[in-house]
């Protein structure tokens, strides 16, 4: 048994180092001011949240073993059969589940209430057994961008698709999608009314754009001839690239001014107070009151274009190109 007990203990350690998606929800200003503002009325977006965090959470413990690892530990067969039926345990969804299970025990459950819990069950551990693409796959087969930033531009957006955030408004624009194809009747508010959301999902990003290139890609950056602006304008080709895409089924042009509008905003914590972003979890940005500001200009912008006239795209478009060529200088500082 003590063969089983260590790899046991070693693997809650592991776990509980991957359990930040819930912490990086704390630093998130579009998740705080939701909450704030919303109130019970965001239903909608807490359940949207809760689904995109349960996807790197529903994890089977022993797979973060190599296979080929496993294999070659002297381990007999019920110390397997012990690692296989215990692990489980090690994901407090597992605990969350079974306690659901204890609670509908004495009650009246439909079938299709059990068929879900069931599903939730059997979800845990197949989810992460589905084969992702690897090194050549689906993240590298990113479209080319014109001109000599295209693969830092294409770099950028895949570490775009690796953020929570991205696919929280994802849904968002997808739900969107799924109501205009196949129902009719939403006010053109409704359209700019959304398109802040995920644009708003995707604020936070903007304050810490260089979050996950670490300590070694700072170190290439410097390496490579191309100026502080340069590497400040191909962050934001990448998230507005991803921000046209997520804003064509809502309202594209109010999008795009607002998303230049968190950007202009975002460089100044992104660029000054860097801080240090995980894959596959919410963007943790800067202070509350950055990301109040964000919002706030962004859902002006947004309103103005939609609103009032297209002509505030332009003021938009100036602030987002004084703030590259502005804070663009001080990357190159901190570059050195």
């Amino acid at each position: 048994m003590a063969r089983p007990v260590a790899i046991l203990r070693a693997l809650a350690l592991a776990y509980r180092r991957d359990w930040t998606a819930f912490q990086s929800l704390a630093g998130n200003n579009f998740f705080l001011i939701t909450a704030f503002l919303l109130g019970k009325s965001g239903t909608f977006v807490y359940l949207i949240f809760g689904l995109v965090v349960l996807f790197p959470l529903s994890t089977d413990p022993l797979r973060k073993i190599p296979p080929s690892r496993l294999a070659l530990w002297p381990l007999d067969r019920r110390e397997r059969w012990i690692l296989r039926l215990a692990s489980p345990w090690i994901n407090p969804l597992t605990w969350g589940l079974a306690a659901l299970a204890v609670w509908g025990a004495g009650r009246i459950l439909t079938v299709g209430m059990w068929a879900a819990i069931a599903g939730l069950f059997a979800g845990v551990f197949l989810i992460s057994a589905v084969p992702l693409p690897s090194g050549n796959g689906m993240w590298r087969r990113v479209p080319q961008f014109p001109g000599p930033l295209n693969q830092l531009v294409r770099k950028n957006l895949r570490e775009i698709l690796t953020t929570l955030d991205f696919y929280c408004a994802l849904i968002l624009s997808a739900a969107v999608l799924a109501y205009r194809i196949f129902a009719s009747g939403l006010p053109p508010e409704a359209f700019m009314a959304m398109t802040v959301l995920v644009v708003g999902a995707m604020s936070s990003y903007a304050q810490c754009l260089f979050g996950l290139d670490g300590e070694g890609g700072l170190s290439r950056y410097r390496l490579l001839p191309v100026r502080g602006w340069q590497l400040l304008l191909a962050k934001d080709v990448a998230f507005l690239a991803v921000v046209i895409l997520l804003t064509l089924p809502l309202a594209v042009l109010p999008g795009i001014g607002a998303a230049l509008v968190a950007l202009a905003v975002g460089h100044a914590p992104a660029v000054e107070r860097p801080r240090p972003q995980t894959r596959w979890r919410f963007s943790t940005g800067g202070a509350l009151g950055n990301g109040a500001i964000q919002l706030v200009a962004l859902t002006m912008t947004a309103s103005g274009i939609a609103l009032t006239s297209t002509w505030f795209l332009a003021p938009a478009v100036a602030a987002w190109a004084v703030s590259v060529w502005w804070y663009g200088r001080d990357v190159e500082r901190v570059l050195g």
